[in-house]
């Protein structure tokens, strides 16, 4: 066996890749049909192409973030024959890929695993900078909010989302998912000097849902939308009784869960 490897024997794999990524540049993740408009999704193809001498190869991501959105935890998976062990992969295709984009890790899963069916939860964050003035730094990453926010409020409405519930109030327009009912494990806001995020855990999100469920807070936060409206609006299954969609770069896909061994 060791001298089939040294002569190269190639092995076929199923690879889950973990992404990290800045999605300031990007037209978002999933690739789109013109080759012009820059995604993370087409990115990482090229990349992987490279890597594998494979002009053909394509992954299958797990999450379609939208325009300006960032991720930690994004996850694909790529089908390869290759004699690159799969935790060597992050550091070999490092030369490939931009610099807002890292394959930070990689494992071999089994050839029917999906990353989209097969997620078990996500974890979103969204990021508020609260301060009279803007800070340069934080503006690719953050939504600004100029006036105070009432934490121990939005934390009060952020409890209302926890539960099996019909989001429909949380949709954008020109959504096409079969059913608007998910199940929110934890929501909660928690606050370091002047950032403030909103965490949040699901089975699975709707279009723009968390952008919308964390501008419905800012709203909270702000006095505009009292606390314990926040269970009316879900049980109206109405959009236009939430807040509004708030701002892309605020947000951060952190982590996309599976059980695997």
């Amino acid at each position: 066996m060791v001298l089939e490897k040294e002569k190269g024997e190639t092995k076929p794999m199923r690879i889950l890749l973990t992404i990290a990524y800045d999605g300031t540049r990007y037209s978002g993740w999933q690739k789109q049909k013109s080759p012009e408009v820059l995604t993370v999704e087409g990115e990482v193809e090229k990349a992987l192409r490279t890597l594998f001498r494979n002009p053909e190869l394509e992954c299958i991501g797990a999450s379609r973030t939208d325009r300006g959105v960032h991720a930690l935890g994004q996850r694909a998976v790529i089908d390869v024959e290759t004699t690159i062990p799969p935790e060597k992969i992050p550091l070999a295709i490092r030369p490939f890929l931009p610099e807002d984009i890292v394959v930070t890790a990689a494992r071999e899963v089994p050839g029917d695993f999906h990353p989209r069916y097969d997620c078990v939860k996500k974890t979103y964050e969204y990021h508020i900078y609260q301060s009279p003035y803007k800070n340069p730094k934080e503006r690719l990453y953050s939504t600004f909010v100029y006036s105070p926010l009432d934490l121990e409020k939005m934390n009060e409405g952020a409890k209302a989302f926890v539960g099996t519930h019909d989001f429909a109030a949380f949709c954008a327009a020109g959504s096409s998912v079969s059913t608007t009912v998910r199940t929110i494990f934890d929501c909660h806001v928690e606050q370091e000097g002047p950032h403030i995020r909103i965490l949040v855990t699901g089975d699975g999100f709707l279009y723009n849902m968390v952008r919308i469920l964390a501008g419905t807070l800012i709203a909270v936060g702000q006095g505009k939308i009292p606390a314990e409206k926040v269970a009316e609006i879900i049980a109206g299954k109405d959009r236009r009784q939430a807040g509004q969609t708030a701002e892309p770069q605020g947000l951060t896909l952190r982590e996309i869960y599976y059980d695997l061994p």
